[in-house]
């Protein structure tokens, strides 16, 4: 069933995506060659509860992490790790915060130090991506155009779109209905109303869509090894379009 949203319970999301995006401003100048994915999810860990927030993917489902650190081939749900990052790597950190009762989910890919334009391609590709969706989340129109408009500017560009893992809705629950497929054919699925809450968080694969879990259960990595970026924001449907409720730029 899905949630619509009060205008009080937008605003609390909206103080959470606040907090959630501060985060990754701050993570964005500690990314860099030398630092270990499991000093970010220490440092996030600790910063959210010293202002009252909670990484709220920590303990869900078992998860033991506060973030997602996925570097290169992995797509998602990648285990933050001792060893450091290197040069030339790409890193996704994904994180949901709860503030006030009601949570925030973002993902954000960045390069490490420099890396190669191969790498610097799917990056702007893929965010470019997430803002093509984004534009089509307003009401009145389908769950399949946000999903035709990113699947078509991805292939464009010569690239693929994971199908295992799509966007969702979002409030006091991490998941909620509905969910958000990240490509498909437009004017098809749900019609989008005021007051929805929902993730756009394309993953993008410079070779095919197809995924592999690892041993942990957990990490989902490119199946022919080639590298995979996401961009995910958290958004509102309103009446006069839709608010980024995670949105970095100040």
């Amino acid at each position: 069933m899905i949630t619509i949203k009060t205008q009080e319970e937008i605003m609390k999301m909206k103080k959470a995506g606040e907090i959630l995006a501060d985060v990754h401003r701050k993570l964005s100048t500690m990314i860099k060659p030398g630092v270990s994915t499991l000093e970010l999810d220490r440092f996030v860990e600790e910063y959210l509860i010293s202002i009252g927030a909670f990484p709220e993917q920590k303990g869900y489902r078992g998860f033991p992490y506060s973030i997602c650190a996925s570097v290169n081939d992995e797509i998602c749900h990648g285990f933050p790790r001792k060893e450091p990052l290197k040069e030339g790597d790409i890193v996704t950190i994904d994180m949901v915060v709860k503030y006030d009762g009601y949570l925030a989910d973002s993902a954000w890919s960045y390069a490490v130090g420099q890396v190669s334009e191969k790498a610097k391609n799917l990056l702007d590709v893929t965010k470019e991506a997430l803002y093509i969706g984004i534009e089509q989340a307003v009401v009145g129109n389908r769950l399949g155009d946000i999903g035709y408009a990113i699947q078509t500017f991805v292939e464009s560009n010569g690239y693929s779109v994971v199908r295992d893992f799509v966007g969702h809705g979002i409030g006091k629950q991490m998941h909620e209905d509905p969910q958000v497929p990240h490509y498909g054919k437009p004017n098809r699925g749900i019609r989008l109303t005021e007051g929805m809450v929902i993730t756009i968080e394309p993953m993008v694969n410079e070779g095919v869509y197809s995924i592999k879990i690892d041993d942990n259960e957990w990490t989902a990595r490119t199946l022919d090894g080639k590298l995979s970026a996401q961009y995910e924001h958290t958004i509102a449907i309103m009446k006069d379009g839709p608010m980024i409720l995670t949105n970095q730029d100040l």
